[in-house]
C-alpha cells in the first residue's frame, strides 16, 4: 500500500506532464504548416502510454493487495489499509473519490479494533475538509452517517473525539437532523474532557444561542457548569463578555419583543456568575478534575487570571450595585449577583478612588438583607460582609461601619419583637389558672443556656422546639399534651442523668441530676393510670367503630411505656418501681395464656397429652430409617391427622379457632419421616399470630425432615462402610 501511494504520486506528476505536453501539441498545430514538427506529438503520445502503464500498476497493486488485504487478520494491517485509501482519495479525488472506493472505508468503520476506525474517521476528515469535494460524497453520506453519528459514543476516547470532529466537517452541509444534533449535545456533559471540548465547539457552531434560551440546563448548577467549562476554550470571549450580558439586564423592557423574559434573565445571571468564576478562580466542574488548569499555572495563564479578575472588578464596581437595585426582589438573581464580590481585586476601589461606588454597594446589600429572609440570599449577604471585611485592605473601616450599623438596627429589632412577644405570653399566661409571672427571677437566661448547649450537641428532640407553640395554645390542652409532656419529661431525665465521661468539672453538676422522689411517684402514677387501664366491655359494633382509635391508643400506650421502662434500665429511677411493671406484665402473661386455653379446651401441659406425645414419638421409630417403604402410611398419617385437625372450625376469615388443632403437635412428631415431595404437598401458612399449634407443626415439617434426611444418609453411609 506504500508503493501503491507513492506511484500515485507518479501518476500525479505524469499527468502534469501530459496536460503541459497537450497544450504544446495545440501551439504546434497552430503554427505554419512548413514549421510543424511531430517532436511535440511523439512527446504526448509517449507521456500518455506511461500514464496509462502508471495506471495499469496501480489497479493491479490495488486488486493485489488492498482488496486481499484490508480484511487481514491483523489489526496493523488493516490500519495500514485504510490510512493509505485514505490517502490515495485526498491526492487523487479524479480516480479514487467514488463509491467503489468509499465503501470500503464505510465497511471498516465497524472494525472491532480501535485503531482501524480511527485511521478511517482521519481519512474522511482530510475528504470533508475539502469544500469542493464535499459534493461527490452524497451516496456515501446518506449511507454511513448513522454510524458515524453513533461513533463519538465509542468506548475509545480517541476514536470518539476524531469523530465528533468528523461531525463538524460534516455539519457544515446542513447534513445532520436535529435528532442527531440533540445526541450530540450532550456529550458536553462527559467527564473525558478532550470529548466535552469537541462537543462544546460543535455546540458553539449551531445554535448556540437557541440551545441556551430554551433548553432547562439552568435548573442544574452541575450541569450548566459541565457545559460552560466544555465551551470554554472556543467561547472564552464570548462567555467573558460581561458587558454585553450587564446591558442585557440593565435594559428596560419597554414592551421591546426582543426583551429577555423572567426565565432568561435569571438563566443569565447564572451565566454571567459561573463565567466570573471560571474566570477567576479556573476550576473545574465535578468530574473534570484531571484538566490542566488545576495544576500549576504558568505565566502565561497566571497573567491572563488577572487580566480577568482586573476586567471583572473594573466592570461590576459600577455595574452591581445597579442590577442589585433592579432584581432586589428576587431572590434567585440576587443570591446569584451577591456571589460576584468575592472575585474583585479590593484594592481597585481604593488605588482608583472608588468608594462611592462601594457605599451603593454596601447600600443595596443591606436593602436586601431588611427585605429578604430566603436563607440562600443571607448567606450570600453575609458571604459578601466577609470578604469586603478583610483587615489587610483599606476599604476595612468603611465596610465595617456598615456592617456595624446593620447588625445595631436588626438587633433593635429583633429586641423589639422579642418585648412584644414575651409582653404578650405573659398576659396569656397570666389568664391561665394556676399560672405565675416568673419574670422577676430572670430564669430565661439560665434556661436558654440550656437550650442552647443542647442544639448544639445534638440532644435536643426537635419535638421540644415544635411544641412551643402547641403548648401556648389552648386547644392542644388535653390528653395529646399530657402524652407530648410525659414523653419529653423522660427525654430531658434521660439526658441529665448523663455522666460526663470526661470528668468535665464545669459540666457535672450541670448534667449529673436525678429525679426527686415524689417526682418518681407521680411518673408511677401517671404510668398506671394511663397505660395499665382495664377496658370496658363494648358490643361487637362497637368494637368495629372504635378499632382504628384502639390501634393508635395502643401505639401511645406503648411509646409512654417504652418511655418509663428507659428510666429504669438507666438508673434514673428506682428499680423498685420495675416490680410494678412485672406485676401488670405476669398479670396479663396469664391472662393471654388462659385465653388460648380456653380457646383450644386443651391443656398441653396435662399429663395425658405429654403421655400421648410421647406414645406418637414411639410409635414414630417402629417405621424404621428406610422412609420409601413407609412414605404411604406416614403420609396417611399426616393427612388424616391435618383432617381431625381442622375439623370443626368455623368462619371464613381465616382466625377462627378449630378445637382439635392441638392435634397437630402430636402428628409433629412424625414430620421428620416425611420426604420432600410429600413435604411440597402441605401448604405452610404464616398464621402464627393466631394459632400456635399450626406454627410449631409447620416449623417441624420444615427442620425435623431435614434432620431425618441427613440421619438416613449418615445409617446407609455407616451400612456401607460395615
Amino acid at each position: 500500500m506504500k508503493l501503491l501511494t507513492a506511484v500515485v504520486g507518479v501518476h500525479l506528476n505524469l499527468d502534469v506532464n501530459k496536460h503541459n505536453a497537450q497544450r504544446l501539441y495545440e501551439v504546434e498545430k497552430n503554427r505554419i504548416s512548413g514549421k510543424k514538427t511531430n517532436y511535440r506529438l511523439d512527446q504526448l503520445e509517449r507521456k500518455r502510454k506511461e500514464l496509462l502503464e502508471i495506471q495499469n500498476m496501480m489497479n493491479a497493486i490495488f486488486k493485489g493487495t488492498f482488496l486481499s488485504r484490508y480484511r487481514d487478520v491483523i489489526p496493523e494491517i488493516r490500519a495500514t489499509c485504510m490510512e493509505e485509501i485514505g490517502s490515495l482519495i485526498n491526492t487523487y479525488p479524479d480516480t479514487y473519490l467514488n463509491d467503489s472506493y468509499l465503501k470500503y472505508i464505510g465497511w471498516m468503520l465497524y472494525d472491532k479494533q480501535p485503531e482501524v476506525r480511527l485511521k478511517c474517521l482521519l481519512g474522511l476528515q482530510g475528504i470533508y475538509s475539502r469544500r469542493e469535494l464535499v459534493y461527490k460524497m452524497d451516496l456515501f453520506t446518506s449511507r454511513f452517517k448513522d454510524r458515524i453519528v453513533s461513533m463519538p459514543l465509542d468506548k475509545d476516547h480517541e476514536v470518539a473525539v476524531q469523530a465528533m470532529k468528523l461531525l463538524m466537517l460534516m455539519n457544515y452541509e446542513d447534513v445532520l437532523s436535529d435528532e442527531d444534533c440533540e445526541t450530540l449535545y450532550r456529550l458536553v456533559y462527559t467527564t473525558h474532557r478532550p470529548l466535552a471540548v469537541a462537543a462544546g465547539e460543535f455546540l458553539y457552531n449551531r445554535y448556540l444561542c437557541l440551545f441556551l434560551a430554551y433548553s432547562h440546563l439552568f435548573q442544574n448548577e452541575v450541569v450548566f457548569l459541565l457545559i460552560m467549562y466544555s465551551l470554554w476554550d472556543w467561547a472564552g470571549t464570548f462567555l467573558k463578555d460581561w458587558e454585553c450580558m450587564t446591558t442585557l439586564l440593565l435594559k428596560n423592557d419597554g414592551g421591546d419583543r426582543e426583551a429577555l423574559n423572567d426565565a432568561q434573565k435569571s438563566a443569565l445571571t447564572e451565566i454571567i456568575l459561573a463565567t466570573v468564576r471560571e474566570a477567576a478562580e479556573g476550576h473545574p466542574p465535578a468530574g473534570r478534575g484531571a484538566a490542566k488548569k488545576v495544576s500549576i499555572l504558568s505565566v502565561k495563564e497566571k497573567k491572563i487570571q488577572s487580566e480577568d479578575c482586573t476586567k471583572i472588578t473594573e466592570h461590576f464596581i459600577m455595574v452591581l450595585p445597579q442590577l442589585l437595585a433592579k432584581y432586589s426582589t428576587d431572590a434567585q438573581k440576587v443570591a446569584n449577583l451577591l456571589q460576584i464580590p468575592q472575585y474583585y481585586d479590593l484594592d481597585v476601589y481604593s488605588m482608583g478612588h472608588l468608594e462611592k461606588h462601594l457605599d451603593a454597594l454596601l447600600k443595596e446589600v443591606k436593602d436586601i438583607v431588611v427585605k429578604h429572609s430566603d436563607i440562600s440570599v443571607l448567606e450570600a449577604s453575609s458571604r459578601t460582609y466577609y470578604i469586603l471585611c478583610s483587615e489587610e485592605i483599606a476599604i476595612y473601616n468603611q465596610v465595617d461601619r456598615a456592617r456595624t450599623q446593620l447588625i445595631d438596627e436588626l438587633a433593635g429589632q429583633l429586641n423589639q419583637l422579642l418585648d412584644g412577644f414575651w409582653q404578650k405570653v405573659s398576659v396569656t399566661h397570666c389568664r391561665d389558672k394556676h399560672a405565675h409571672d416568673l419574670t422577676k427571677w430572670k430564669l430565661y437566661d439560665k434556661t436558654l443556656r440550656l437550650l442552647l448547649f443542647e442544639i448544639q450537641h445534638g440532644c435536643l428532640s426537635v419535638l421540644v422546639i415544635g411544641m412551643k407553640s402547641k403548648m401556648v395554645s389552648g386547644s392542644f390542652i388535653g390528653f395529646v399534651c399530657l402524652i407530648q409532656a410525659f414523653v419529653i419529661l423522660c427525654d430531658w431525665l434521660l439526658i441529665l442523668s448523663h455522666q460526663d465521661s470526661n470528668n468535665n468539672e464545669e459540666e457535672v453538676g450541670f448534667l449529673d441530676y436525678l429525679p426527686s422522689t415524689s417526682l418518681q411517684e407521680k411518673l408511677l402514677l401517671f404510668v398506671q393510670e394511663h397505660i395499665f387501664v382495664e377496658e370496658k366491655e363494648e358490643s361487637k359494633e362497637e368494637e368495629r367503630k372504635d378499632e382504628n382509635y384502639k390501634l393508635d391508643d395502643l401505639h401511645k400506650k406503648r411509646s409512654l411505656l417504652a418511655a418509663y421502662c428507659k428510666l429504669i434500665v438507666f438508673n434514673v429511677v428506682e428499680t423498685t418501681a420495675a416490680a410494678e411493671i412485672y406485676k401488670h406484665y405476669v398479670k396479663l402473661f396469664q391472662t393471654c395464656a388462659e385465653s388460648q386455653d380456653s380457646s383450644t379446651g386443651v391443656d398441653l401441659a396435662s399429663a395425658s397429652f405429654t403421655n400421648m406425645k410421647e406414645l406418637a414419638r414411639r410409635f414414630s421409630l417402629t417405621f424404621g430409617w428406610d422412609q420409601v417403604k413407609s412414605r404411604e402410611s406416614v403420609a396417611m398419617i399426616h393427612k388424616e391427622g391435618i383432617e381431625f385437625a381442622f375439623q370443626g372450625a368455623t368462619g371464613t376469615d381465616g382466625k377462627s379457632f378449630p378445637p382439635n388443632l392441638s392435634f397437630l403437635l402430636i402428628i409433629s412428631e412424625f414430620s421428620y419421616k416425611l420426604l420432600k415431595p410429600d413435604k411440597k404437598i402441605i401448604k405452610h401458612e404464616d398464621t402464627s399470630a393466631f394459632w400456635n399449634s399450626l406454627a410449631n407443626y409447620s416449623n417441624t415439617c420444615q427442620k425435623r425432615f431435614c434432620f431425618g434426611e441427613e440421619a438416613m444418609k449418615q445409617k446407609k453411609k455407616n451400612d456401607s462402610s460395615c
